[in-house]
C-alpha cells in the first residue's frame, strides 16, 4: 500500500493510479504542523487594520479565548459584524485568517482537503482547514450550520484536548500547530428554524453573542465606511431600526449594519437618498408589494 508523503511544500503526493485508502493493516502517521508553504498561508495575512467599533468587552474575551486556544462561536443576526471582527482579531494578533463561507454542498473534503488529477498523476491538496491547523492560522467557518452535518462533525477532534485531524485517505493524524484556533460563526435566528448545531457540537465551543450596534455607535461605522455626514447616518440608523422592529411582522430579518452602510455608499457615490435607500435598504429584504410599500414608506419618514 502507497503511504503519503506529507509535503505540502513540494505539494505533490506522487501516486499514478488510484486514490489511497486505509486498510486493515495500515497504520496512521501522525505528523507535526511544519508541514506547510510559507507562500501559501502569506496571502492570508491581513496587513491593513480591519475598522471594527468595539460595542462591549469582545476584544478582550476574544484575546483571552486565543489565548487559551479555545475554539469560539460567534452568534449573532447577518450583517452585524461577525466577519469583520474576526478579520480585525487576526490582525490585531498577527495570526493569518482562513475562511471558509459555508453553505449545504460543503463536504468534509472541501474542509480537510482531497486528491486531485493532473498529467503527472494524482496529488494531495490540504483543504482551508488543515492548511490553517498546519499554518498555526485562525480558521473561520462562516456560517457553519449551514454545512452539512457530517462536515460539521468532521471538526470535532479540532475542538478538544486533541487539537488534532485525521487525514484517512492519506493515513495521516494532522497535529495541530500551536497557535491555530477555530472560530465559527451562525445566525441563530432564521437558521435556528431550518437548521441548528448539535448541542455536542455547540458545548465543545466558548461563544460570543453579537447584536446590531448601539444606535450612536452603528452611526459612527455607516459615517466611515459609507464616508457620508453625520446628518444622513443618523437617518439611516434610525430607518434601520423602524425596519428591524418589522420582524416577525412580515419580515424574516431587519435591514443589517452591512445594508445601511450599502445605502450609505450609494448615497456618498451621488445617488439621491430615496433611489439609494430602496436599492440596498428595501429591494432586497422582501419581495411581497405591500411590505415593499410599507418599507418604502418607512423610508419616506426620513427622506423627502
Amino acid at each position: 500500500m502507497l503511504h503519503a508523503t506529507a509535503d505540502f511544500a513540494a505539494g505533490r503526493v506522487p501516486d499514478a493510479t488510484a486514490e489511497p485508502a486505509m486498510d486493515a493493516g495500515s497504520t496512521l502517521r501522525s505528523t507535526s504542523a511544519a508541514s506547510f508553504d510559507p507562500a501559501v498561508v502569506s496571502q492570508y495575512r491581513i496587513t491593513d487594520e480591519p475598522y471594527y467599533l468595539p460595542v462591549r468587552d469582545e476584544l478582550a474575551q476574544f484575546e483571552a479565548a486565543y489565548a487559551a486556544r479555545l475554539p469560539l462561536m460567534l452568534k449573532g443576526p447577518t450583517g452585524c459584524g461577525k466577519t469583520r471582527f474576526v478579520e480585525h482579531m487576526a490582525w490585531r494578533l498577527g495570526r493569518p485568517l482562513v475562511t471558509v463561507s459555508c453553505n449545504e454542498d460543503t463536504t468534509a473534503s472541501d474542509l480537510i482537503g482531497r486528491f486531485l488529477l493532473d498529467a503527472n498523476g494524482t496529488y494531495w491538496q490540504d483543504g482551508p482547514l488543515t492548511l490553517a491547523a498546519r499554518a498555526g492560522a485562525i480558521c473561520y467557518l462562516d456560517e457553519v450550520v449551514e454545512a452539512r452535518q457530517d462536515t460539521v462533525v468532521a471538526i470535532h477532534p479540532l475542538t478538544d484536548a486533541r487539537r488534532s485531524l485525521s487525514l484517512d485517505r492519506k493515513n495521516e493524524l494532522v497535529h495541530a500547530h500551536p497557535d491555530f484556533q477555530l472560530v465559527i460563526s451562525y445566525n441563530p435566528g432564521y437558521q435556528r428554524m431550518l437548521k441548528d448545531l448539535k448541542p455536542s457540537t455547540k458545548q465543545r465551543f466558548v461563544a460570543l453573542d453579537f447584536h446590531y450596534p448601539a444606535p450612536e455607535v452603528e452611526r459612527d461605522i455607516v459615517m466611515h465606511e459609507g464616508r457620508v455626514p453625520r446628518g444622513v447616518a443618523e437617518k439611516l440608523v434610525a430607518i434601520g431600526g423602524k425596519m428591524r422592529n418589522l420582524k416577525g411582522h412580515g419580515l424574516e430579518e431587519g435591514a443589517s449594519t452591512r445594508m445601511l452602510v450599502y445605502a450609505a455608499t450609494l448615497i456618498g457615490r451621488g445617488i439621491a437618498p430615496l433611489a439609494a435607500c430602496s436599492m440596498a435598504l428595501v429591494q432586497p429584504i422582501s419581495d411581497d408589494p405591500d411590505m415593499l410599500d410599507a418599507l418604502e414608506n418607512v423610508v419616506l419618514g426620513f427622506f423627502e
